[in-house]
């Protein structure tokens, strides 16, 4: 018998310890949302949606192309702010990201996409809405949600129509999001069946707390209707001032002021259905017991109900595993032209992308507020 000497032994342990460790890999994800300041619980619900299919996945066991590997978060913070969410892209870039999913409003998602394409790493945004996101000419650029174009028209049409309203007053919190919001809707009303319903314009900014000014302007235009183009931490103060000030109109606005916050923080100044507001998203019947079985995972996992996006994060970061399943490799490279041709059936429908990397078909749905609760109106395309 031929005695092995000790030091090449104890090599071969090495070794074999090495392969254990090379046989799983790992695939980082880097999270983008405002997870601090003032729209933090909006940024949370994303970053909570991502989180959950992370989990999921890993439980369930994450093979791609015959290798096992673990799925990793990177959970970084953009407080909302342009110049944050540059130096955050970077960052993600530099650790070597294998894609990204965010970031979680417009004027953060739109110059972080530059950085993302010019490394080659795809970007899923659950919730950026601005047109121009995803018309920048960027192959890595992807939404799973309706656009502010979709939005804008499906609000002006409910305004005029179901919402009979004939004088309406427009205030946009002048970011990405806001403004564009805001500017679809003008430009739908004003080509729709009461173009001339646009009786006051207004601005104010993220981050303002009194409304008095241009409450008093809207007010002299004896408005039915003032449509913000905002977020909920905005909204809720502005109805209670709505309410000081006696501007007796119904208040309407997009995703960013859909959630249960609005009432809140509007307290008993918001009355039962005088706020309208659509979500850019929305399932159909056929769908609507996959988004009721994630709401009570959600709860049950995180405490809480959903905000907003959650199901659409949680279904961008299993869109994105999904194409890398489909090449067999989680290089950006070789699985990008899987994402852009993908079809994947997730708990808020089928995620498929057109040639600009927008959702095909986006749902969308009107909501409105009875007893401080959500009800929803009706789902639309």
């Amino acid at each position: 018998m031929q005695l092995i000497p000790t030091s090449i032994y104890l090599s071969a342990l090495a070794l074999a310890a090495s392969g254990a460790v090379q046989a799983q890999g790992v695939i980082t994800i880097g999270h983008v949302a405002a997870t601090s300041g003032a729209i933090a619980h909006l940024g949370k619900d994303n970053e909570n949606g991502a989180r959950m299919a992370v989990d999921e996945i890993n439980a369930k066991g994450l093979v791609i192309g015959g290798k096992r590997y673990k799925l990793v978060m990177q959970a970084e913070d953009d407080a909302a702010d342009p110049k944050q969410a540059t130096t955050v892209a970077q960052k993600l870039v530099d650790a070597k990201v294998h894609g990204v999913i965010g970031h979680e409003t417009s004027g953060t998602s739109i110059p972080a996409a530059r950085i993302y394409f010019d490394a080659g790493i795809a970007q899923i945004s659950p919730s950026a809405s601005n047109p121009k996101y995803t018309r920048q000419g960027f192959n890595t650029t992807f939404r799973n949600i309706a656009n502010d174009e979709q939005l804008g028209a499906a609000l002006a049409r409910y305004a005029t129509g179901a919402g009979k309203a004939r004088r309406i007053a427009v205030i946009d919190d002048r970011t990405a999001y806001g403004k564009g919001l805001s500017d679809e809707f003008i430009k739908n009303i004003k080509r729709g069946t009461h173009p001339s319903a646009i009786v006051a314009q207004q601005y104010t900014t993220d981050k303002a707390t009194d409304f008095g000014a241009i409450l008093t302007a809207i007010k002299a235009a004896k408005p039915d209707l003032v449509f913000f183009g905002g977020m909920d931490a905005v909204a809720g103060p502005m109805l209670r001032q709505m309410k000081q000030l006696g501007v007796k109109a119904n208040f309407m606005g997009g995703d960013g002021m859909c959630s249960e916050t609005v009432p809140k923080l509007a307290g008993d100044a918001m009355a039962d259905g005088q706020v309208i507001c659509a979500e850019a998203g929305g399932v159909e019947p056929a769908q609507q017991k996959g988004m009721d079985d994630f709401r009570v995972a959600y709860k049950k996992r995180f405490g809480i109900e959903v905000l907003t996006y959650a199901p659409y994060a949680y279904d961008a970061m299993r869109t994105l595993v999904d194409a890398m399943q489909q090449a067999g490799s989680p290089n950006p490279a070789l699985y990008l032209p899987k994402l852009a041709k993908i079809r994947h059936k997730g708990v808020t429908g089928t995620t498929a992308f057109d040639a600009n990397g927008d959702i095909k078909d986006g749902m969308l749905t009107i909501y409105t507020f009875r007893g401080g609760q959500r009800q929803r109106v009706a789902v639309i395309r």
